[in-house]
C-alpha cells in the first residue's frame, strides 16, 4: 500500500478541514492540498518521473514541502529529502548518487553549478514554473495514488558516514507505515485537533512525523520564520493550541530559557518529542519543572527512523518511582515495532547493565544502503541493525546510551562526522595532518575542534582555513575552534590517538 493513500483518504473524508498553515494563516484545506499534490504529480510525470524514480527536495521548511513529498510518493517515486543546511556542492553529490530525475530547490539557481548532475532537472520552490506545476487542473478526487508493494522504496535519506561519502538509507512504504503506527502506540495519540509544528528540519525526523497527522486530518503548521524560534512557538501555542513538535535537546534548552524569561508555562503545547542528541538529566528536569509533563523521548537512527526506544511522558516526568532517576537518564525501552539487544564484539548478548553495541531488528529497519552492498551487509549482519552506538540494558529493559562509537559529533541535534571535515581540510595545500573532535558546548551540545599540523615552512591561520571550509561544506560542520600542533599523537600503527587529543582539549 502506498502511504500517500492516507492523504488521499483524508482529503475525501475531511475536504474542508485545514491542512496546512503558515503561522496562523491558512495555506490550504485538505481537499485543496490533495488537489495541489495531484497537480504536482501530473507535472512530475510530464517531466519523466515514474515509479522508482527519485525526486529530491533541497529547501528549507515550506508549506508546499509535504505536497512535493506526497506528489513523488503519489507516482510511486522515491523522495530524497536533502538537509537544507548542506553546502550546494554537497547537495549536488547526493543528487548525483541518488540519480535524482528532478530536484526541487529553494531558489532554482543551483543547476548552473559545475557539480550539478547531468539529467537532473531543477525547479525552484518559489518560481513561476513551480506555481504553474502546482496549479489545480481537472479535478479527479476519486483516483488514488499508484499502488505499490510494501517493500517498494518511498524515502531515500542520506546519512553521513565515517568512512567517506554519505550513504542513502532505503526506507520502504512498509517501514514508514510501521513507524507512523508505532508513534500512536508508544509516543502520543495523533488527534485531528493537533497542530503538528515544523520547527525542526522537515528533511529529517520532523518531516517523517507528518504521516500519522495526515492520516487523522490534523493541521500542519510551518512557523513564519521557517525554523526554530522560541518566541514564535510561544505565540503560536497561544493562538492555535494543541502544538506537537519534534525538538533536539539543544532546542529544548533554548525554549526553557525563553520561557523562564517570559513567564510562559507551556500553555498551548500538547507534546514535545525530543531526540537527536543527549538530553542531560538536569536539563530534562528543568524542562519538566517549567512546562510540566509534556515531553516524550525517542531514540532512533536514519536506519530505523525514530523507532528504537521511547521514554513516555509519564516516565520522563516521574520522580517517585524507586528507579525514577535511572529511567529518566535512559532513552527508554524498545518501541513496539522492534526488538533491541546489546551485544559484545562476538555478537553474544551482554549481561544486564553491561555495555555493548546496540542492535535492532523489526519492521522499521531499513531495506539497506543505496548502491552500498558491502556497507549493507556489514550493518545488517545476522538480520540485526548494528547501530554503532554503545549502551547498556537494565533488568526492566531500559536502554542507557554510554558512548557513541565512530566519533560522531552532535551539534544542535545534527550529526557531524569528523572524517568529512578532515577530508576538506586535508585538501588545503598548507595542511599536512588534521584530526577533528567534538568538545562540549552548553547551548549546542558540542562544537567542532580541529587539530592541525601544517607542512614545514607553511603559515596558515584559522581565518584562511575557515574560509576554505566555508566554500566547501555546510556552515554547521565548520570547526569553531583550532589548535595547531607540530605532530598528532599516534599509536604504534600510526593511528591518531583521539583520546589523547580529547585530554588535551
Amino acid at each position: 500500500m502506498n502511504i500517500a493513500l492516507w492523504l488521499h483518504q483524508t482529503a475525501l473524508l475531511r475536504a474542508e478541514a485545514p491542512a496546512v498553515k503558515v503561522g496562523e494563516a491558512l495555506h490550504a484545506r485538505y481537499g485543496d492540498y490533495a488537489a495541489r499534490t495531484r497537480a504536482l504529480a501530473r507535472a512530475f510525470a510530464g517531466m519523466g518521473v515514474g515509479p522508482g524514480d527519485r525526486v529530491a527536495l533541497f529547501a528549507k521548511n515550506d508549506p508546499d514541502y509535504l505536497a512535493v513529498m506526497h506528489a513523488a510518493l503519489w507516482l510511486g517515486a522515491v523522495i530524497v529529502p536533502v538537509n537544507a543546511k548542506l553546502h550546494p556542492v554537497e547537495a549536488c553529490w547526493i543528487l548525483a548518487d541518488s540519480g535524482a530525475r528532478i530536484a526541487v530547490t529553494e531558489g532554482g539557481d543551483l543547476s548552473a553549478l559545475p557539480e550539478w548532475p547531468a539529467g537532473c532537472r531543477e525547479i525552484g520552490l518559489r518560481s513561476d514554473a513551480f506555481a504553474a506545476a502546482a496549479a489545480s487542473g481537472p479535478q479527479d478526487r476519486a483516483t488514488p495514488p499508484r499502488a505499490v508493494a510494501g517493500d517498494d522504496l518511498a524515502w531515500l535519506f542520506y546519512t553521513s558516514g565515517t568512512t567517506g561519502r554519505p550513504k542513502g538509507v532505503m526506507l520502504t512504504h512498509a517501514n514508514l507505515r510501521a513507524m507512523a503506527a508505532t508513534y500512536t502506540l508508544d509516543v502520543d495519540p495523533a488527534l485531528a485537533t493537533d497542530h503538528p509544528l515544523y520547527a525542526a528540519p522537515m528533511s529529517h525526523g520532523a518531516g517523517l512525523y507528518n504521516f500519522q497527522f495526515m492520516r487523522v486530518g490534523a493541521c500542519h503548521v510551518i512557523p513564519p520564520g521557517r525554523g526554530f524560534d522560541p518566541g514564535e512557538i510561544e505565540g503560536l501555542a497561544g493562538s492555535l493550541g494543541g502544538l506537537v513538535f519534534f525538538a533536539a535537546p539543544t532546542m529544548i534548552r533554548r525554549l526553557v530559557a525563553h520561557a523562564r524569561a517570559s513567564g510562559w508555562r507551556g500553555e498551548g503545547v500538547r507534546t514535545v518529542i525530543y531526540g537527536g542528541g543527549p538530553m542531560y538529566l538536569a536539563d530534562l528536569d528543568e524542562a519538566v519543572e517549567t512546562f510540566g509533563p509534556r515531553f516524550v523521548q525517542i531514540y532512533g537512527q536514519g536506519e530505523s527512523p525514530m523507532t528504537i526506544t521511547v521514554l513516555p511522558r509519564d516516565m520522563a516526568a516521574d520522580r517517585d518511582h524507586p528507579r525514577a532517576e535511572a529511567r529518566r537518564g535512559s532513552v527508554g525501552y524498545a518501541h513496539a515495532c522492534v526488538e533491541v539487544r546489546v551485544a559484545d564484539a562476538d555478537g553474544a548478548d551482554c549481561a544486564c547493565d553491561a555495555p555493548g553495541e546496540i542492535l535492532v531488528r523489526g519492521d522499521t529497519v531499513m531495506k539497506g544502503y543505496w548502491n552500498r552492498p558491502e556497507a549493507t551487509a556489514e550493518t545488517l549482519a545476522g538480520g540485526w541493525l548494528h547501530t554503532g552506538d554503545i549502551g547498556r540494558l537494565d533488568a526492566e529493559g531500559f536502554l542507557t546510551l554510554t558512548d557513541r562509537s565512530k566519533d560522531v559529533i552532535i551539534s544542535g541535534g545534527t550529526n557531524i562526522y569528523p572524517r568529512e571535515v578532515e577530508e576538506v581540510l586535508l585538501a588545503h595545500a598548507d595542511v599536512a595532518e588534521v584530526s577533528v573532535i567534538g568538545i562540549p558546548n552548553a547551548e549546542w551540545g558540542e562544537d567542532v575542534l580541529a587539530f592541525v599540523v601544517l607542512h614545514p615552512g607553511r603559515h596558515c591561520g584559522p581565518e584562511a582555513l575557515d574560509a576554505w571550509c566555508r566554500a566547501r561544506m555546510a556552515g554547521f560542520k565548520r570547526p569553531k575552534h583550532w589548535r595547531f600542533l607540530e605532530d598528532l599523537p599516534k599509536n604504534a600503527y600510526g593511528k591518531v590517538l583521539k583520546t589523547e587529543l580529547r585530554e588535551r582539549a
